[in-house]
């Protein structure tokens, strides 16, 4: 191979080399100037908490050679002289109460005159609250209101022309789209991390949907803000998944749509008002789906009804499945609980439940979230006129009218046996059994016909009611 050759192929190689740096210095972001713009609005929170020194009298007098006594020497100082312990206990004296430092957290600005997103958590049982800027200005902050179903806080400093955050849309947010994290973790203020946003809507139980990042998160980050691309606020920094209580890879944020709606009404009004129907509900399986009918695992199945609750006075049912909730679609019991905690008390709204094989529109008006106190009833297991076992290895029998009319059901057969499929798939004595695919039960005798004429190679979706709680319970007769 001639030297020319050789050197145009090192120079062509060069080239290439060149091209792949170049493309991959494009690829990767350049955070400077995103966190020159945004780090000026995001604040560090520092709180205490008036602890009484009168509770140390609960506690013996301790003996210096005690594990305890270095522990109260340095976390409960005390003032002047300290008296010898083996000379005997000396005369308590009443002792003012002391600042102890609480806790700390993030947070950010969202007005010029002072109002200051950040977590319920950050600031719940403070007496006093620090607030300070990356300029390293203090101020003295107060609760304006804080919600903890939602981890919102609100926080105003007394202060104007001051650095204030850009609010984004999250509903813009893309899975694998770049964000950073400001905050304070473990004390270290104005500390920037990156990710990439890992997953949208993530269930985790709470009231409110998360976006889900891979952006380092630890305990001081709580309140700080996820800021996407643009400079824009798209999250309030919540929750960490850990087993050490440090970063595990995996961090969670409150929607700033979210995180805004609360804080207004926690400006104006200094709580959170939710509505409320009076039911309880869950998820629908692939399995109760298809045996009631629906053609997808989508709604929520409603397993109680509070009595003369607006559910109950709309026509409600245990055991009906949410379809829709103001003419918005429910995916799952997540979406219905947010939908009616978000709509307004005194609200007339248009429900669409699906029952027996149908689906049939109501309309309930939305009450005010309030503690529910549904009185819980239980059909009594040592009725008797048990029927003969069936081939779901149930025994049954009817209920009586009078306990029908107290439970507020129609029909019914109370279990006063179960074996076979019916004790493996979960249904116990004392239950009630309300309907069978999709066919309401009115008595002993009627379901004894219904059992008898089942496909017994395909399962059977039985509406059973423990209680006040009514769920869809999947038996499959050939286990018997």
């Amino acid at each position: 191979m001639s030297k020319v050759l050789v050197r145009g192929l090192i120079i062509v190689w060069a080239l290439a080399v060149s091209e792949v740096c170049v493309a991959q210095s494009v690829a990767l972001p350049d955070f400077t100037e995103l966190v020159e713009r945004s780090a000026p609005a995001v604040v560090n929170i520092r709180t205490t908490a008036r602890i009484s020194q009168s509770h140390m009298q609960q506690f013996p007098d301790l003996d210096e050679n005690d594990p305890g006594w270095e522990f109260f020497r340095r976390f409960f100082p005390q003032p002047g002289p300290q008296p010898n312990p083996h000379q005997g206990p000396a005369p308590r004296t009443p002792r003012p109460d002391r600042e102890m430092p609480r806790g700390q957290g993030s947070g950010f600005l969202i007005s010029a005159d002072g109002y200051v997103m950040t977590n319920h958590h950050v600031v719940e049982g403070a007496d006093e609250i620090t607030v300070t800027l990356p300029d390293k200005r203090e101020f003295k902050g107060r609760v304006v209101g804080s919600d903890q179903r939602s981890d919102v806080a609100l926080v105003k400093i007394e202060g104007s022309g001051l650095p204030t955050s850009k609010i984004g849309d999250p509903a813009r947010l893309k899975v694998g789209e770049w964000v950073i994290a400001i905050g304070s973790p473990f004390g270290l203020q104005n500390t920037v991390t990156a990710g990439i946003v890992s997953a949208k809507g993530r269930e985790t139980g709470e009231l409110l949907p998360f976006i889900q990042t891979d952006a380092a998160v630890n305990p001081g980050n709580s309140g700080g803000p996820l800021i996407n691309m643009r400079g824009e606020v798209v999250g309030v920094n919540s929750q960490i998944f850990t087993t050490s209580g440090a970063y595990a890879g995996i961090s969670f944020a409150i929607p700033i749509d979210e995180a805004i709606r609360i804080s207004d009404q926690l400006r104006t009004q200094g709580k959170i008002v939710r509505g409320r129907i009076g039911v309880l509900i869950g998820e629908v399986s692939r399995d109760v789906a298809e045996a009631i009918g629906l053609q997808r695992a989508a709604g929520a199945l409603v397993s109680s009804v509070e009595s003369d609750g607006p559910a109950d006075k709309a026509g409600v049912e245990p055991g009906d499945v949410f379809l829709k909730f103001d003419g918005k679609p429910v995916e799952s019991q997540s979406d219905l609980r947010r939908m009616v905690a978000g709509t307004k008390p005194g609200s007339k709204i248009s429900a669409t439940v699906w029952r027996n094989g149908a689906s049939r529109d109501l309309q309930i008006t939305v009450a005010e979230m309030q503690a529910d106190q549904a009185r819980l009833g239980r059909a009594d297991p040592g009725h008797p006129n048990p029927a003969a076992t069936d081939a779901l290895g149930l025994v049954t029998s009817d209920v009586p009218a009078d306990q029908q009319k107290e439970l507020k059901i129609k029909g019914g057969v109370l279990v006063e046996g179960a074996d076979g499929p019916a004790a493996l798939a979960g249904i116990r004595v004392g239950d009630l059994i309300l309907a069978i695919n999709n066919v309401e039960v009115s008595g002993a005798k009627q379901f004894g016909e219904l059992v008898s004429k089942l496909d017994l190679k395909k399962p059977a979706a039985l509406l059973v009611r423990t209680g006040e709680q009514s769920r869809f319970v999947i038996v499959h007769p050939t286990e018997h």
